[in-house]
């Protein structure tokens, strides 16, 4: 009996040699799905023009453990000539779904441009995978761009109940999936088991007996490290064996947090590593530290969430967005109300009060293996029919 042919999906959005948690994620959906579809990749030749990216650079560094997937770099987010040659590339691949990674309202003009050129034919084979549906920093133009870059989407695959809800107020009638992200960190973790926690809080300038939190990845006013820096004191006066970890790029100015440091009298407890850490450094991070800490004002769901689970570190997080529907209270974190410094340094104290009795690093490979995510592929048939 002949075999179904392999239906074919493209997919559209940020991979190598482009950094950061989209690139990562549209990598490990690449080939989450490629054993099952013919995938084909289109990816940037520019992403953001220079003068919008706060980093240093919006390209991986890494050394080692890149994540590289076959891909086209046809697409320019500002360049409406490659808008067009972009559909007629798709149009050559003849595809059963259109897949378009949706995360910023700065990319609303090139997405509907593509997606209206592909046509009539295509009107009901056009998934947008929203990540977010409005950024975090949003501004007033940011809802108009989001209703044109969403306009000609036939079904929406969200990461988080959160952003499913938010999504409806773009959706219309339009079917709304469901998943979650992968757990990063099994990419991070090919160098995890060569350090033990000891050798790496000794690579830091801690002792084994301090209590290291960990706050990691790029540094904007919403995910509330000040709240956290906040919450510093009273930490330390519960646990004067506390230490802070702090290692990403500043994408804001750095003056304001160091200050906070030197009027709250945190220097010996806080360590400050302010730049990109590349993928081979990602695991000594988490090897250090106990648990991981994401005060954010907002959010809808975080790549920094997979990788702390990935190395088996529980967390403590605001309850914004979707963040809390990947936690289990007291098992696999902490969360607690946005913008407290009192509820922070409660759910730290209640951590290490837990920690003699409480399996965290088990109850985390728990809620690993049953991430929604190994299953997305079942989701893309659905959605194909």
């Amino acid at each position: 009996m002949p075999q179904t042919p392999q239906k074919t999906i493209v997919l559209i959005g940020p991979a190598y040699p482009y950094r950061g948690g989209n690139a990562l994620f549209m990598s490990h959906l690449y080939e989450a799905l490629d054993p099952h579809f013919r995938v084909h990749f289109i990816n940037y030749t520019l992403l953001y023009p220079s003068l919008l990216f706060p980093g240093t650079t919006q390209f991986d560094q890494s050394q080692t453990m890149t994540k590289r997937i076959p891909s086209e770099r046809l697409l320019s987010s500002v360049n409406p000539v490659s808008w067009w040659r972009v559909a007629s590339r798709i149009k050559e691949l003849k595809p059963d779904l259109v897949a378009f990674d949706w995360w910023n309202p700065f990319f609303g003009p090139s997405h509907y441009a593509v997606s209206a050129l592909l046509g009539r034919e295509y009107r009901d084979k056009i998934l947008f995978i929203t990540e977010n549906v409005i950024s975090h920093e949003a501004r007033a133009i940011d809802t108009v761009l989001t209703n044109l870059g969403l306009r000609n989407a036939s079904s929406f695959l969200t990461l988080s109940g959160q952003v499913a809800n938010d999504v409806q107020k773009f959706s219309g009638a339009k079917p709304i999936y469901r998943s979650e992200l992968p757990v990063f960190g099994e990419f991070y973790a090919q160098t995890a088991l060569q350090t033990s926690n000891d050798e790496a809080k000794k690579q830091f300038g801690f002792s084994p007996d301090d209590d290291v939190l960990l706050f990691f990845g790029y540094v904007r006013k919403y995910k509330g490290l000040d709240t956290l820096l906040r919450a510093m004191p009273q930490i330390v006066k519960n646990n004067p064996q506390a230490k802070l970890l702090i290692a990403g790029e500043f994408y804001d100015d750095p003056k304001p947090y160091h200050d906070l440091i030197r009027d709250l009298a945190l220097g010996p407890h806080v360590t400050m590593i302010n730049r990109f850490i590349p993928n081979e450094e990602v695991a000594r991070f988490y090897a250090a530290c106990d648990v991981v800490m994401l005060p954010y004002r907002s959010a809808t769901q975080s790549g920094i969430l997979g990788i702390a689970y990935g190395f088996e570190r529980p967390v403590i997080i605001s309850n914004v967005g979707g963040l809390a529907e990947s936690v289990n209270e007291g098992k696999t974190g902490f969360v607690v109300p946005p913008e407290s410094p009192e509820a922070l340094a409660e759910a730290v104290q209640k951590f290490y009060a837990q920690k003699p009795t409480t399996d965290y690093a088990a109850y985390v490979r728990e809620k690993a293996h049953n991430n929604a995510f190994a299953k997305i592929h079942e989701i893309f048939a659905e959605v194909l029919g």
